[in-house]
């Protein structure tokens, strides 16, 4: 061998180290994948003279086409990866294929990874009027060590960026979860309302849930509430339930007919959730000096009425249809309770009366009536059920109860 062609492999040895180390540079840096796959091109094209290319890499089980450099688009067009390309798991010359659109190029180079094609690579050399041996043979090892970095590089950058996607995610979930537990009140700041004690449990399924109560002091004698449960779950349950919260304390009055009140926040709920999402509502009021309670039932799951003295059970279930199912609820009935002797009220969302058993849905009041006794007050009552149901595995749903003991 003559000085100079030992001198030339010398150089390109040296170049092909070069272009690895300088790859791998490019990697720590984190450049994008547009990036990576521009400086893999001009390493094969500009520095090797490998003009055609193709890089086919699968993305969320869909193979894509991420680079074309110089392939007709009628090639392109005709090249099927699960067809042509899956059956290869090593390199291959494309003499062998069955698609004649592939003599287009001259060597496929399939990427493998725990046994499973994530990529593949085809190259041509079209510059024939070069003597010698085609550039796509003579550093065919070179581009698949290549290739194999390249693919490595470009999916770790895509784990990456969805780690740093899903820790966004996790923080704005954080943030909802926060924004909307301030939603919700606490115990402690319940109204004080003469002649009545309140208890409440709230416990979303996920980081942030589709239920909601509240209480209103709406004058000295006149106390609101509601409790409600939006369809589905996520931030897009959080959300319409917080522009619900908004438009109900804006709209709750002592005056106002709970019809009318009902008819309004329908209105609101269609304008918001444009028929996507529903509500089912249970929305009451109550006047401590005539002891008469007034209640819409809107497609929710109905309240239990505990009268302590004989032990009698009253489900309230007079009302209409859920709030953004239709755009005008033709029929809504209001229901009236006189409360003449000391009572306890329960009310809560499906998701403690509904359990998974097997591919079941099953519904099931029992857990509410068994609890319910004289000698507890309404907080002691919720804590009892809310303990039988933390310690049950089938839970599927967010659970918010509700309850008031009227002396």
């Amino acid at each position: 061998m003559s000085i100079t062609a030992s001198q030339n492999r010398l150089k390109l040895s040296t170049f092909k180290l070069n272009a690895l180390l300088g790859m791998a540079q490019a990697i720590s840096a984190e450049l994008k994948t547009e990036e990576l796959i521009d400086r893999f091109k001009r390493i094969l094209n500009d520095d090797l003279g490998i003009d055609r290319i193709l890089l086919y890499k699968i993305e969320e089980g869909k193979w894509q086409l991420l680079l074309n450099s110089n392939c007709p688009e009628r090639v392109v067009e005709n090249i099927n990866v699960e067809r042509d390309l899956l059956p290869f798991n090593e390199i291959t010359f494309v003499g062998v294929s069955e698609n004649p659109i592939l003599l287009e190029l001259d060597v496929i180079i399939p990427v493998i990874q725990n046994n499973q094609p994530v990529g593949y690579v085809l190259i041509g050399d079209t510059n024939e009027y070069e003597k010698g041996v085609s550039a796509t043979i003579r550093h065919l090892n070179f581009v698949q060590t290549l290739s194999i970095i390249i693919f490595v590089a470009i999916e770790n950058l895509r784990l990456f960026h969805k780690s740093l996607e899903q820790e966004a995610m996790r923080k704005e979930l954080e943030l909802a979860s926060r924004m909307q537990s301030m939603l919700i009140p606490s115990p402690a700041d319940m109204p004080k309302f003469h002649g009545v004690s309140i208890g409440s449990y709230y416990s979303p399924h996920f980081e942030v849930g589709g239920d909601y109560y509240d209480v209103i002091a709406l004058s000295p004698n006149d106390l609101g509430f509601c409790i409600a449960d939006v369809s589905g779950k996520g931030i897009s349950a959080a959300l319409l339930m917080s522009n619900f919260q908004a438009n109900l304390r804006a709209l709750f009055s002592k005056d106002i007919s709970l019809s009318a009140l009902v008819e309004k926040l329908n209105e609101r709920v269609m304008a918001t959730a444009k028929g996507e999402k529903f509500i089912t509502m249970f929305i009451g009021r109550y006047n401590n000096q005539t002891r008469k309670l007034e209640y819409v039932n809107a497609g929710h799951n109905p309240p239990f009425m505990f009268v302590r003295n004989s032990g009698k059970i009253i489900q309230l279930s007079s009302g209409c249809v859920g709030l953004g199912m239709i755009d005008d609820i033709p029929i809504i009935n209001q229901g009236v309770l006189n409360i003449d002797e000391s009572s306890t009220l329960l009310c809560y969302t499906d998701g403690l009366v509904e359990t998974i058993d097997g591919d079941k849905v099953v519904y099931n009041t029992r857990i509410l009536e068994k609890n319910f006794s004289r000698n507890h007050n309404v907080q002691q009552i919720i804590n009892t059920i809310a303990q039988e149901r933390e310690s049950d595995a089938d839970v599927f749903d967010d659970i918010s109860i509700l309850g008031f003991d009227f002396e």
